[in-house]
C-alpha cells in the first residue's frame, strides 16, 4: 500500500483518522453533551445525504459497464442479509443486532475510503469505475434496501403502514427519488445550485466520522467483540472472496473494471450505514466499533486483496 502514501489522496485518508480522533477527544470535553452525536447523525441524514443524492443521482449514465460494479453493492447486500439473518435465527439474536450487522456488513465504504485508495492504485480510470460502484450502487442500496432494513429491524414492531411512512419520508430516500426523476428527464440543477448540493454532500465525511468517534468506546470486556469480529470477517474477507471467485474465477473477468469492483467489495463498512443503524437504535456502540476498528484494519486487508489480484 506504499503507492497510496505517495499520492495527493493521502489527505483524504488522513482526514478520516483526524475526524474520528476528534470525535473520540470530544467525549472528554464537557462542552459536548454525552448524546451530542445524535444531533450530528441527524445533520448527516437530513442535510448531508440529501445534498449528496441531489448532486450525483441526476448525473448517472446507464451503461453495460455498470453490471460488474453494480453487482458489488446489490449482490453484496443480499448476501449479507441472507448470511446474518440465517445466523441470527439460528443463534436467537435480537432484531437490533441482526439489523446492525446487515447494514454495517452489507454496505462498504466505497467512497470516503474507496475513492482515494482506488485512485491511488488505479488512477483516474479506476476512479471512474469506483464512482459506479458507489453512486448507482452502494449509495442507492443504502437509500432503498438499507432504509427498509433499518426501519424493519428498529426497536418496536412497526406495522407495514408505519414502516412504509418511515421509508417514504426518510430525507435521503426522498432526495434519491427526486434525483432519479431528474435523471430520467435528463434534467439537472444550474451550476450554482449543484455547487451548493456538492458542498452540503461533502460534509458527510467529517460530520459522520466525528459522530462515530463520539460513540466509539473500546471496552475490552464488551460483549460486542465477538460480533465485531464476525461482522468484520464477513465484510473484509467473505465479501471480497465471494466476488473474487465469481468475477475472476467463474466469469473469467479481466481488466480494471473487474479489479476495482473486487477491491471496492473489500472496503471497510460504510460510514453512513453506521449512522443509519445508530439513528434507528440498532446497536449504536457496535455500529461505531465496526467503523472505528474496521477502517484502520481494512488498510491491511486491502493490501492482501491487491496482492492477490496481481498474482492471479
Amino acid at each position: 500500500m506504499a503507492t497510496i502514501c505517495s499520492k495527493s489522496n493521502l489527505d483524504s485518508i488522513i482526514l478520516i483518522f483526524v475526524c474520528m480522533f476528534a470525535g473520540v477527544c470530544a467525549q472528554r470535553v464537557k462542552a459536548f453533551p454525552p448524546n451530542a452525536y445524535v444531533a450530528l447523525n441527524q445533520f448527516v441524514i437530513h442535510i448531508s445525504l440529501p445534498g449528496l443524492a441531489l448532486y450525483y443521482i441526476p448525473k448517472i449514465e446507464a451503461s453495460i459497464k455498470l453490471l460488474y460494479p453494480l453487482g458489488v453493492a446489490w449482490l453484496g447486500f443480499l448476501i449479507a442479509f441472507i448470511f446474518f439473518v440465517t445466523l441470527g435465527n439460528y443463534f436467537g439474536w435480537s432484531r437490533k443486532l441482526t439489523g446492525c450487522l446487515i447494514l454495517t456488513g452489507g454496505l462498504g465504504n466505497t467512497s470516503f475510503v474507496g475513492f482515494p485508495v482506488i485512485e491511488a492504485l488505479y488512477g483516474q480510470q479506476g476512479l471512474e469505475t469506483a464512482i459506479i460502484v458507489d453512486q448507482p450502487g452502494t449509495f442507492v442500496v443504502m437509500a432503498t434496501l438499507g432504509i427498509i432494513v433499518a426501519a424493519a429491524y428498529s426497536k418496536g414492531k412497526s406495522g407495514v403502514g408505519e414502516m412504509t411512512k418511515k421509508i417514504l419520508f426518510f430525507p435521503p430516500f426522498v432526495a434519491f427519488f427526486i434525483g432519479v426523476g431528474m435523471n430520467v428527464l435528463d434534467y439537472d440543477f444550474t451550476s450554482d445550485i449543484q455547487s451548493i448540493f456538492q458542498r452540503l454532500g461533502s460534509t458527510v465525511t467529517p460530520v459522520a466520522l466525528v459522530a462515530v468517534g463520539m460513540q466509539l468506546k473500546i471496552d475490552f470486556k464488551s460483549k460486542h467483540w465477538n460480533f465485531l469480529a464476525l461482522g468484520l470477517f464477513f465484510k473484509l474477507f467473505i465479501m471480497p472472496a465471494f466476488f473474487f471467485i465469481l468475477y475472476k474465477i467463474l466469469l473469467k473477468g479481466e481488466g480494471i473494471e473487474t479489479e476495482v469492483a473486487i477491491m471496492e467489495a473489500a472496503m471497510a463498512p460504510m460510514i453512513t450505514a453506521s449512522i443509519l443503524a445508530s439513528s434507528h437504535g440498532l446497536k449504536p456502540r457496535l455500529s461505531g466499533m465496526m467503523i472505528g476498528v474496521g477502517i484502520p484494519l481494512s488498510f491491511l486487508t486491502l493490501a492482501f486483496w491487491y496482492w492477490l489480484l496481481h498474482i492471479y
